[in-house]
């Protein structure tokens, strides 16, 4: 019986805690290429959308850079896509076969991503829509407000049976009992049984999710809490090889599923770190309490 190597073994627990979690710091392309033929269950990435160019948006009621640092800076349209294709070529490799990939993006990148994903022969599962309630206003007034963000759910290559983890009924059952629609509008109030198809109403990150420090593109923990509770089990692998503020860890780890994580940044290497550590704690103190 051939047994997967841990990849969260390949990483001293100085950058993590026990065999829950690691968040290392580097280039994610360099360290991808170090991890081994598929040895992770779920990738999340949440990759630079290229946007820092001098722009500006609103952000507390007031005028604001969309600079976010070199990073997010674009190098030119084909080096852009080059980028997001090699990423994903080496997320194609370590996922296993029951594994997914999920790539959330604005307009500004989704279609390279998707692009990307169909020549490197992806099975394309969904195109999910994120509604967010409270998005910035438009300053220029020249457009509609942008208020959605995408997310494509992906296998790792077609096969004739589909091999892919979903846990359909559960989605099914937190959705009121009717099939969960590709239209996220996260609410705080599950639909009832029998009642009407609804969409759910996801804001983005409040303060309370910042009060270890925050990231620029930081993303709402119950966003991620679906997508791991619906595409991965209990102790599975989850890797976001774009660590940031370290959301997809905290939702990872406070349900029971394990975390690697690659951020280029030191300061947002430590923080991932730090808000991992702090939902591990929380979950471990759940866990006895409801002993």
């Amino acid at each position: 019986m051939r047994t997967t190597l841990d990849p969260i073994a390949l990483y001293p627990q100085s950058v993590g805690q026990d065999r829950s979690f690691r968040v290392v710091q580097g280039d994610s392309l360099r360290l991808l290429a170090d991890l081994p033929d598929a040895c992770v269950d779920l990738v999340f990435a949440d990759p630079p959308y290229h946007l820092s160019n001098g722009g500006f948006t609103c952000k507390g009621g007031r005028r604001a850079s969309v600079d976010k640092g070199a990073w997010d800076a674009s190098q030119g349209l084909a080096a852009d896509h080059a980028f997001q294709r090699a990423w994903l070529a080496q997320a194609q490799r370590v996922l296993k076969p029951s594994g997914t990939l999920w790539v959330s993006g604005t307009q500004h990148v989704i279609f390279s991503i998707g692009f990307a994903l169909q020549a490197l022969d992806f099975h394309l599962l969904n195109t999910v829509t994120w509604f967010k309630p409270n998005a910035a206003p438009n300053l220029a007034c020249r457009t509609f407000t942008h208020s959605t963000e995408l997310l494509i759910w992906a296998a790792p290559r077609r096969s004739k049976r589909l091999l892919h983890t979903f846990n359909y009924q559960e989605m099914k059952a937190t959705n009121g009992g009717k099939q969960m629609r590709d239209l996220w509008n996260l609410g705080f109030e599950a639909p009832q049984a029998g009642g009407p198809q609804v969409t759910w109403s996801l804001p983005t990150p409040g303060k309370g999710e910042k009060a270890h420090g925050g990231h620029p593109t930081q993303k709402p923990i119950s966003l991620l809490e679906r997508v791991i509770l619906c595409s991965s089990n209990p102790g599975d692998v989850v890797l976001d090889p774009f660590s940031g503020s370290g959301t997809t860890g905290v939702a990872a780890v406070a349900n029971g599923r394990r975390y690697l994580g690659f951020e280029r940044e030191a300061e947002y290497a430590d923080l991932s770190r730090r808000r991992i550590a702090a939902a591990l704690d929380e979950a471990g103190r759940r866990k006895v309490g409801a002993a």
